[in-house]
């Protein structure tokens, strides 16, 4: 039942435990016993809408940084990616195999914010040797979910 409750929350974490309850075939009283243990063993680390960004903040920027860093004796890359993850502008912070160590979403008013982010915080830690900062232009699919973005052509086509 676990993993399967795990995946419709997943899906959607609005459904009550009424739902989930005949989803799963079993009661509300083990569907919310099952929830607050997955909650206190810290599997569910809370809870978030998938929110269209470009509906609700045209404004706001969207950046993924490639960190390379030194890995530190007895951690490996675990105290510079808790660092990085302290700032308010880091949404993500995940260690990746290949060409970078650490990948960092950020968020920002705007590209000056970020930039200024990126060479007066990040780039200065100790450890960091170089960065690359890419933003995102529109986002397509999110936690499985795909955004609708799809934007009407009011230009007139006009034969001649």
């Amino acid at each position: 039942m676990r993993n399967k409750l795990i995946s419709l929350l997943r899906q959607n974490a609005r459904l009550s435990n009424e739902q989930l309850a005949i989803m799963l075939g079993t009661t509300e009283a083990a569907v919310a016993a099952e929830i607050r243990a997955l909650e206190k063993q810290g599997v569910i680390m809370g809870y978030s809408a998938i929110v269209n960004e470009e509906k609700i903040d045209e404004d706001k920027v969207t950046a993924i940084i490639e960190l390379r860093v030194t890995p530190q004796k007895d951690c490996g890359f675990d105290e510079i990616a808790k660092l990085v993850a302290q700032y308010d502008e880091v949404d993500k912070v995940s260690l990746m195999a290949g060409a970078y160590d650490l990948a960092v979403t950020v968020k920002g008013d705007n590209v000056k914010d970020i930039a200024m982010f990126v060479y007066q915080k990040l780039a200065t830690l100790s450890g960091v040797l170089s960065t690359a900062t890419h933003f995102v232009l529109k986002t397509y699919k999110d936690k499985g979910i795909l955004i609708e973005t799809e934007e009407k052509d009011e230009r007139e086509f006009i034969m001649p």
